[in-house]
């Protein structure tokens, strides 16, 4: 065989997965709600990355300009009761919160989806008494928990990412959970163990791979949930702590001044809490219509 007829046959090999990569990214570049989502996300992310090298004035400069004065040309946000700028304000607490949403997803990920996937591939007593202490912390309130996890953690940011990440555990390992449950039983499953491939190499390298799609999707609106929460826990004193620039301590700090009128301190980090989770549920659903199958033949 020729070296051109080779490189023709690997040529046509490699086309369906090039053309998969391809109709996936035109889905999603074609999804409207994704393609805002990300556009939000992008500019949050952007927002934060700039405050590391600069920003109007310091984020926790005291009297950058007077006191609970409104938004105008000089501060866009308008200042707080300290004379700080909000808008610097507003963008450095950008990068703490999108830090801790992935810092918490990320110890979601790595408790859970091992978790779920153990007790979905052995099931027996191990699956079921992983799955039954999933369903324990389930039974609680997520906030709820949260807030008892922080509280024996101690008051900190480190301790509200720990805390959201906990809460988001059970969540993972059920996905998963199913995911492993009704792929263990496919043919490439039982090819693998007929090979004679260790339990450990078919979990990890074989079924998870082929169960990312909803863990995926869970992590981008996993994201807006564990902004949320931190900024719960900040408001209420047992997350980020002033004077650090955090949404949810900005509302905390703000509140006292909602009735005199300075409604400028709780609008715009109320705003980029909302906007920031409504990216990330935006982007997930657009991932979950673009990377399910089922709706992904329905979109073409």
């Amino acid at each position: 065989m020729s070296e051109t007829t080779t490189l023709t046959i690997a040529q046509q090999l490699a086309q369906p997965a090039r053309a998969r990569r391809t109709t996936t990214l035109t889905l999603l570049l074609r999804n409207p709600s994704a393609m805002v989502g990300a556009g939000i996300i992008l500019f949050w992310t952007l927002g934060g990355l700039i405050t590391a090298v600069w920003t109007p004035y310091p984020p926790n400069l005291t009297d950058a300009g007077p006191l609970l004065s409104p938004p105008s040309a000089e501060h866009l946000f308008g200042t707080d009761n300290y004379g700080r700028d909000l808008f610097s304000r507003v963008l450095a607490g950008a990068r703490v919160s999108l830090w801790t949403g992935v810092i918490a997803i990320a110890v979601s990920l790595v408790i859970g989806v091992p978790l779920g996937a153990i007790a979905g591939y052995f099931r027996g007593a191990v699956g079921m008494t992983i799955m039954r202490v999933m369903d324990m912390l389930l039974a609680f309130p997520s906030l709820l928990l949260a807030m008892a996890l922080a509280v024996a953690l101690g008051p900190g940011l480190a301790s509200a990412m720990i805390a959201v990440g906990i809460v988001g555990i059970p969540e993972f390992a059920r996905i998963v959970y199913g995911q492993t449950v009704s792929l263990r039983e496919r043919e490439f499953v039982e090819s693998s163990r007929a090979i004679g491939l260790k339990d450990a190499v078919i979990l990890f390298r074989h079924i998870l791979p082929n169960g990312l799609v909803p863990i995926i999707v869970r992590c981008a609106l996993g994201m807006g949930y564990a902004i949320l929460t931190a900024a719960a826990l900040s408001f209420i004193g047992l997350g980020a702590q002033p004077p650090l620039a955090e949404w949810g301590v900005m509302i905390s700090d703000a509140r006292g001044y909602i009735i005199s009128g300075e409604w400028w301190m709780t609008l715009f980090p109320g705003i980029a809490i909302a906007t920031s989770i409504l990216g990330f549920n935006l982007l997930g659903d657009g991932l979950r219509d673009v990377l399910d199958p089922r709706l992904r033949t329905s979109a073409r």
